[in-house]
């Protein structure tokens, strides 16, 4: 049990994150409804907070962070445990559309008391 706890501090068999989008297309101003998708891993983990950036990204691919969610939490994820988390958002009304060379993504950070962090990114498309 010691050698797990220890292996999911370096991030193997650590729990995950998931954003779960309803599409990937939206329109500036749209509501969008999804949920993240926490996955417990080999060792129970006592999550801190949950972060979810929409980034611009150019022709250039310089990323530009547009908005930012955070969710503070202090719970425990058991090992296997599975959990939902209502995601809602509005896409801002001033984003440009992808025609003009510029892409959107969500980038989702798990943060943990201990261990490593788990990613996760959703690409978007922006249409007027």
């Amino acid at each position: 049990m010691l050698l797990r706890k220890y292996v999911s501090m370096f991030g193997v068999g650590s729990a995950k994150i998931d954003l779960v989008l309803p599409k990937t297309t939206f329109h500036p101003g749209e509501l969008l409804n999804g949920y993240f998708f926490l996955e417990g891993g080999i060792v129970k983990q006592k999550l801190r907070r949950i972060d979810c950036d929409l980034v611009m990204v150019d022709k250039y691919s310089t990323e530009k962070t547009i908005d930012s969610t955070t969710i503070l939490k202090s719970e425990e994820l058991q090992p296997d445990e599975t959990n939902k988390l209502n995601f809602v958002y509005r896409i801002p009304k001033t984003l440009q559309s992808d025609e003009k060379g510029i892409r959107y993504l969500f980038k989702t950070k798990l943060t943990f008391d201990k261990g490593v962090e788990s990613l996760d990114e959703d690409w978007i498309t922006v249409v007027s």
